[in-house]
């Protein structure tokens, strides 16, 4: 189990939001490419960045997430918006080790698969969940696609993983869901990360104990519900 701490950047802020709502913003912070450092530092292996302007179509951060990149001593998975194949090979190019795809690869099967093709182990693929619905475009469309269908689909593809996050439990702090995490971990054939919710060290245990590989954590970290350098001892690598 390794637990990446997510840096998702508004407006060139590192932002924290609830339920994905632009409206709920309950941490913003400057010098993204600072905490970036910082959570390196700490003793954290990997970072997970969104770029939250560009997956909502509100704008991009593409210069602070091409600084983020020069700068980064640790392997960075990017997403947030990438819907085209040029994103995907400027990211790799800029220095990301994975690119997160969601809205397209969910939408359109035979970009994901030539995607996958064409970059074989770089790509994750995202599939945020509300009531094990697959929800797009910056969780402002739910899909009537079942999240373990999904996830079974995916099977033959060569990918780098699996993101899911309950979006019904992003930046609440109550626990992520562990019955929706464990049926899709079951479901894949690559790592699962999962998203939303975890709030302490037991959550990042159950999550591992139910098959999960990784968690992306923001508000736990960001608030100090979690103490950073205790995880990054625990579960940094």
């Amino acid at each position: 189990m390794i637990v990446v701490p997510a840096v998702d950047l508004r407006g060139g802020y590192c932002v924290q939001l609830v339920g994905g709502d632009y409206d709920d913003e309950r941490v913003r912070l400057d010098d993204p490419r600072g905490i970036a450092r910082e959570w390196s530092r700490i003793g954290f292996s990997r970072l997970h960045v969104v770029d939250l302007d560009a997956a909502t179509s509100r704008g991009q951060n593409t210069d602070v997430i091409r600084e983020l990149l020069r700068e980064a001593t640790v392997p960075v998975q990017v997403g947030g918006g990438v819907r085209h194949e040029s994103q995907i090979e400027r990211l790799i190019d800029d220095g990301a080790t994975w690119v997160v795809i969601g809205t397209r690869a969910v939408e359109d099967e035979d970009w994901r698969v030539d995607m996958a093709a064409k970059f074989p182990g770089r790509l994750i693929i995202a599939a945020d969940v509300r009531d094990r619905r697959v929800v797009t475009r910056g969780w402002s469309e739910t899909s009537t696609l079942d999240v373990i269908d999904f996830a079974e689909s995916l099977r033959g593809l060569p990918l780098g993983g699996l993101l899911v996050t309950a979006v019904h439990k992003e930046g609440l702090m109550e626990g992520t869901d562990l019955p929706l995490m464990e049926d899709v971990a079951d479901a894949s054939a690559w790592p699962v990360f999962a998203s939303g919710g975890v709030s302490s060290s037991d959550d990042i245990r159950a999550l591992e104990h139910r098959g999960v590989a990784g968690a992306v954590i923001g508000m736990a970290l960001y608030t100090g519900a979690i103490d950073a350098r205790r995880t990054a001892e625990e579960f940094g690598e």
